[in-house]
């Protein structure tokens, strides 16, 4: 007996149910089916819009505490507002013109820059080359990478108060105390002389900030390849030259945001120096917010306030547009 071939029975697919589509081979270039065409522009708009839809708080919130406060001030600098009663006369420019002859205002402004380019120039150069230090192996780098991490931890108010009583001008001073201890010099006024006050507002500051920064840089140097560093060496490049080369314009990236971060932040700086120094002593460590602060709600000058804090949101605008204006011209060239 000659055997043929089985035959099975073949079933058809159940029909796809009423407004499904069957799957079925997509042929290039051939029309979509009436149902998408149909619906799709309007359920992709319907889509966008949902999606949309939540930006709306964010859009609320940023016009009720950003916009519309921003608007009020720059109309309180042209009026005698005091902040106690809702009569304010206008008075045009009368307020920018105080300003330019207040001494505590320019003092402020003048304190204000220099603590902002001398904490940049400092953390900037220091940080580098311990990042650069911390990126080798040896023993216990986990616990100095921590250690030189902690000083950014705390709120650096609390660090203004207890630096205030470490560097106290009283001889019962810690760092005073110190020194009467192992030399017998009477105390050295840290904090009440006006150039040694600066001096300790602008260390107080480094040395929070400098191990952040450098723990930056580091994450910035563990992303540089190490084959970079490989020919190098077998060219006959020493470390001088591999990091002058190759590292630094490498960390240009780290170093924009680095230096960018510390203007803008020296610009708007507050809380150290009124922990540590008051503003004192006179107004060698006096700042341009804490003027704005002391005019504003100590002074019952709201008009006068205002009007500084325009002018500082402008000069703390063209900063940071001409910082990240000259970092890209910078990383453009290298790379």
């Amino acid at each position: 007996m000659m055997s043929g071939p089985v035959r099975q029975d073949v079933q058809a697919p159940p029909p796809a149910p009423r407004g499904v589509l069957a799957a079925g081979p997509v042929v290039p270039g051939a029309a979509a089916p009436t149902a998408l065409r149909g619906r799709g522009p309007q359920a992709g708009w319907q889509q966008v819009a949902g999606h949309q839809a939540f930006l709306v708080p964010v859009i609320a919130v940023f016009v009720v505490l950003f916009l519309v406060p921003l608007a009020q001030t720059f109309y309180y600098s042209f009026t005698d507002f005091s902040g106690y009663s809702l009569d304010a006369r206008w008075v045009g420019l009368a307020n920018y013109g105080r300003i330019l002859t207040d001494p505590s205002m320019l003092a402020g402004l003048g304190f204000t820059i220099g603590f902002a380019v001398a904490q940049t120039a400092v953390i900037t150069a220091l940080a580098i080359p311990l990042a650069v230090a911390l990126d080798r192996a040896f023993a216990g780098r986990a616990l100095v990478r921590s250690l030189l991490f902690f000083p950014a931890v705390p709120s650096i108010a609390v660090l203004g108060l207890v630096w205030g009583y470490i560097l106290s001008p009283l001889g019962s001073g810690v760092l005073n105390s110190v020194i009467a201890a192992l030399t017998g010099l009477g105390p050295v006024p840290f904090l009440a002389d006006p150039w040694l006050a600066r001096a300790s507002v602008v260390l107080v500051a480094v040395w929070s900030q400098v191990g952040w920064h450098a723990v930056l840089y580091l994450a910035y140097l563990q992303s540089i390849p190490s084959d970079y560093y490989e020919v190098a060496t077998i060219d006959g490049a020493g470390r001088g030259q591999q990091f002058r080369h190759i590292t630094l314009p490498l960390l240009t990236p780290a170093i924009s945001i680095s230096t960018f971060l510390l203007m803008t932040n020296g610009l708007k700086v507050y809380d150290l120096p009124f922990t540590l120094t008051g503003g004192g002593p006179g107004y060698s460590t006096f700042t341009l917010t804490q003027s704005i602060i002391t005019s504003g709600v100590a002074q019952g000058e709201y008009g006068r306030a205002s009007a500084l804090a325009v002018l500082f949101t402008v000069a703390v605008g063209a900063v940071s547009l001409g910082q990240l204006l000259l970092s890209r011209r910078l990383e453009g060239r290298i790379r």
